[in-house]
């Protein structure tokens, strides 16, 4: 009988600290939650088009995408219909353009299976294309209300640091074990908001790479690494040793022909699949090299300038570019693949990558 007693008691227990973790949590969120424009106005749609954004790039990054993107796409039926060239080029310089795919094809099904309306429960929304378990949560509980947490890296981070959490952060393991962790003391009429004050909390407190400023977090008294390694914050989470990027060389070539520049389509799969791209070679060509490629693409160079080289950064590779502006009268259509199209055309039109932005200073 004392056994069942101190087992009710500590359930007792478990249930105070919870309920206190929460309400010192939300409490600190009402004051210093950030402005934020999908926040405002959480329709399904916004949490949705917002997080899917907000995947691998900054919030001060998607602010202006997000705005701009609702103002020509307003809903789910405006994106399902939308051709590809537009969306494409609303979503120009985010990067990782499959996301914006998946946006499209999952609106699409959401009209065909689901009446136009996105699906309530986390468990549904991820039979959607590119929505997977972090997204799922987010809509649903923000959206929907559903207690679920949604557990993406600044999550996993303050969990990390609140439980001493020593394993590889990166496994699917520590996702789950933070799921637990936070289902435990997640209140469950305030799902969304409990998800979002850990948003905030780890951007703006418990930092990734510089000090975390653990005078401001309300769940310092919480936090066993703080307790028990004061000032060894940053040494967990555990991450897992970055692997080297692989590293590309290519020369690009930005040619002229009147008041148009060529471009061309990139193949419909892979890296920056069905983006335009300036035209490009493997390797770094002489200027010789490069006035024989162009021959090769049924042009000849009327004048070739060469340009500064350029880097760009993925995530697990990279691209080292040269570049020449090439002046040319005339190509023959039917030996190339390229396209000769207007600096408006690109600008309005034709969605370029980033990567090629030095490149594309050079025209718009």
């Amino acid at each position: 009988m004392d056994t069942e007693r101190e087992g009710r008691e500590k359930a007792d227990i478990e249930r105070d600290a919870a309920g206190s973790f929460g309400e010192r949590l939300l409490s600190w969120y009402e004051v210093n939650r950030r402005y934020l424009p999908w926040r405002e106005d959480p329709a399904p749609y916004h949490v949705w088009l917002s997080e899917t954004m907000l995947q691998q790039t900054r919030v001060e990054a998607v602010r202006g995408y997000y705005e701009r993107f609702l103002r020509e796409l307003p809903d789910i039926k405006a994106l399902a219909g939308a051709p590809e060239e537009v969306y494409m080029k609303l979503w120009e310089g985010l990067g990782y353009y499959s996301r914006v795919r998946n946006l499209h094809r999952a609106a699409q099904v959401v009209m065909e299976e689901y009446g136009g309306k996105l699906p309530r429960t986390a468990a549904e929304l991820k039979k959607l294309p590119g929505i997977g378990d972090y997204t799922a949560a987010a809509i649903a509980s923000i959206a929907f209300g559903e207690p679920v947490p949604a557990v993406d890296g600044n999550l996993l981070r303050v969990f990390a640091r609140l439980s001493a959490y020593e394993e590889n952060i990166r496994l699917p393991a520590a996702a789950k074990a933070a799921g637990v962790f936070y289902r435990e003391r997640m209140p469950a009429a305030k799902g969304g908001e409990f998800n979002q004050a850990l948003m905030d909390l780890g951007a703006c407190v418990c930092l990734p790479s510089s000090q975390p400023l653990c005078g401001r977090c309300p769940l310092r008294e919480d936090c066993r690494v703080h307790k028990l390694r004061p000032g060894e914050e940053l040494s967990l989470p555990v991450m897992p040793a970055k692997k080297e990027r692989a590293i590309d060389r290519m020369t690009v070539f930005v040619i002229h022909s009147g008041d148009r520049t060529a471009v061309r389509k990139r193949p419909a799969r892979g890296l920056l699949a069905g983006m335009y791209e300036f035209p490009w070679a493997q390797d770094w060509l002489s200027p010789e090299e490069a006035d024989r490629w162009l021959r090769g693409q049924g042009t000849e160079a009327l004048r070739i300038m060469p340009l500064e080289d350029a880097r760009h950064i993925f995530t697990h590779r990279e691209w080292h570019m040269r570049g020449y502006e090439v002046w040319i009268d005339s190509l023959q259509e039917e030996r190339t693949p390229f396209l000769l199209v207007t600096a408006e055309e690109i600008r309005g039109r034709y969605a370029v990558p980033s990567a090629f932005s030095s490149f594309l200073a050079r025209i718009v």
